[in-house]
């Protein structure tokens, strides 16, 4: 239905119809806020902060209980507070959803909420897992389980208490972290798993929301989780970890002396080719590099990735193109030279692997000596997934290219010729 068409149908209605529409979930709400169909036991909603995760909750227990599929639910929290504030008495909660004509009553005291055809909703918090111990349920709605202090201990005593009806079923609700229980949850073939962002729902959010929040924590590794749900974890033995990269970023630097731009060019040409890693970094007169740009590109020709080289070298009016030549040889210089004669240029060769050249760079990073001017988050990506073996999850483009020209220019501008074992120039 288009707007148009729906604003015509919504101005059709009596007041009494559009009483009854209001709360028609199935109208207003959007595909991934309603329960996905299979034999799931476990339905896992993975969503940024505003996505609407409270309201999709709050509605999915009320519709159990308008059609009979639920008289005994518990509703879990990080805090007691937390179950009153926003799962029941909250702007979306289910005193908000839920129609005159069928309310339940609120009893704080007894922390239940009873329907008019005799279904209880129970709250309990995760700062008391024992109080799960001894009441049974059949269907339970767990809000930010990443929150909860006593995750494991609070689930499993959930789990033993869900054993009333036919098909006890439960809802998390949650914004990622990597924390176990949610490992656990994903990894288990009966977890149905919706997903989604904070973009999903932008159009309703404040405004100040959108231009504040948003445009602040775009791109970095908080806004990731936070606003676009992603699961981020530290790769096991990986040279980078994100809270790392996160302590580095900034969003000011002051004069440099020097700027370089360093490319890792690809030894093919094509959808299926290696990225080109093109990366430009800086340097203060008090020996501190700042990461300024991130264009690295797949599927470039020679052309293409040496003319883009070029337009970042003198849109930052860089002093020095680095470029690996390992693959490409003088042809690399050659292409260069075509686009631009002027640029100062030097090729590095890789005599050592990647390793060994990308360790000392993350050792500047671990001694707070490189900054990363705005959030490039596929280069911090790869720094961060690479351990000696690339385990990124690109399908066709095994190198960490992105990485390699990171490597590359902070090399340049900070470990000297003289001093690097990794390189030879040419």
């Amino acid at each position: 239905m288009t707007h148009a068409n729906r604003r015509l149908f919504l101005n059709s209605l009596t007041d009494e119809e559009a009483a009854v529409l209001s709360y028609d979930w199935n109208f207003w709400s959007r595909p991934n806020q309603r329960a996905p169909k299979g034999a799931w036991s476990t339905w896992l909603m993975l969503a940024g902060r505003g996505f609407g995760k409270t309201r999709a909750g709050s509605e999915w227990v009320r519709s159990l209980v308008e059609g009979g599929k639920a008289q005994r639910i518990a509703l879990v929290a990080p805090t007691l507070h937390d179950a009153r504030a926003v799962m029941v008495e909250g702007d979306s909660g289910l005193l908000a959803v839920c129609p005159p004509w069928f309310k339940p009553k609120f009893e704080p005291s007894k922390r239940t909420l009873t329907w008019p055809n005799g279904a209880i909703a129970t709250l309990f918090s995760a700062e008391e897992p024992e109080r799960l111990r001894g009441p049974q349920h059949d269907a339970a709605w767990c809000d930010e389980l990443c929150a909860w202090k006593q995750a494991d201990m609070t689930y499993d005593m959930l789990l033993f208490g869900l054993r009333l009806g036919r098909k006890p079923r439960t809802l998390v609700t949650t914004t990622p972290r990597p924390v176990p229980l949610l490992k656990r949850l994903t990894a288990d073939k009966k977890t149905a798993i919706t997903k989604g962002s904070t973009f999903d729902n932008l159009k309703n959010l404040a405004p100040s929301f959108r231009r504040d929040i948003v445009a602040r924590y775009s791109g970095t590794r908080l806004g990731r989780q936070e606003l676009m749900a992603e699961l981020l974890e530290d790769t096991p033995g990986a040279l980078w970890l994100r809270g790392t990269i996160e302590d580095a970023r900034t969003e000011t630097h002051p004069p440099l002396t020097r700027i370089v731009v360093a490319v890792d060019p690809p030894a093919s040409m094509g959808e299926n080719a290696d990225e080109c890693g093109i990366v430009a970094a800086g340097i203060s007169a008090n020996g501190t590099a700042y990461v300024l740009d991130d264009q690295s590109m797949q599927g470039l020709s020679p052309n293409g990735w040496a003319s883009r080289a070029a337009a970042l070298y003198h849109t930052l009016e860089a002093d020095r193109l680095v470029a690996e030549v390992n693959m490409g040889g003088a042809m690399v210089e050659t292409i260069i030279r075509e686009i631009d004669p002027t640029i100062a240029y030097r090729g590095v060769h890789a005599s050592r692997g990647k390793i060994a050249r990308a360790e000392p760079v993350a050792a500047l990073y671990e001694q707070g000596r490189v900054k990363h001017y705005g959030t490039f988050p596929q280069l911090e990506d790869q720094m961060c997934n690479y351990t000696g073996t690339y385990t990124g999850a690109r399908q066709t483009c095994a190198s960490p290219d992105r990485m390699d020209a990171l490597v590359w220019a902070l090399t340049e501008l900070m470990l000297g010729r003289k001093n690097s074992p990794n390189i030879r120039t040419l």
